[in-house]
């Protein structure tokens, strides 16, 4: 009797690790941008960061803050990115009515083991 259920305590506990090692781990390939010297009428400006899912188990980017200003519109997949396959967070920041440096940062909240990050863009702008 003691032997089954000390059977059954090592099956529960080995089934619970294997439960627990299946996660979502997002991996970038860099976390910061720098635009370098921009024009405030020039247009709107791109940072693109690329990331893999390290894990075992698919990664949901839940969210990406827009920074707290309107000047920025993130972009980034809706549809899980299975374990291995790659993606990528677009920043799109508009400048226009802006002059001198600037500093932002969005944050990304995702399913992964460590669920959010931060991603950072800089530069300086020129009338």
């Amino acid at each position: 009797m003691k032997k089954i259920l000390l059977l059954i305590i090592v099956a529960i506990a080995g089934i619970a690790t294997g439960i627990a090692k299946d996660k979502a781990e997002i991996s970038f390939k860099g976390t910061t941008h720098d635009f370098g010297t921009i024009k405030a009428d020039g247009g709107a400006v791109t940072a693109v960061y690329e990331f893999i899912n390290t894990g075992s188990a698919p990664l949901t980017i839940v969210n990406v803050s827009n920074g707290g200003c309107g000047c920025t519109k993130p972009s980034y997949p809706k549809q899980p990115i299975a374990p291995g396959k790659k993606g990528e967070i677009k920043i799109k920041f508009q400048p226009r009515g802006r002059s001198g440096e600037f500093n932002r940062t969005v944050k990304v909240k995702t399913n992964a083991a460590k669920s959010r990050m931060n991603l950072t863009f800089s530069g300086v702008i020129i009338p």
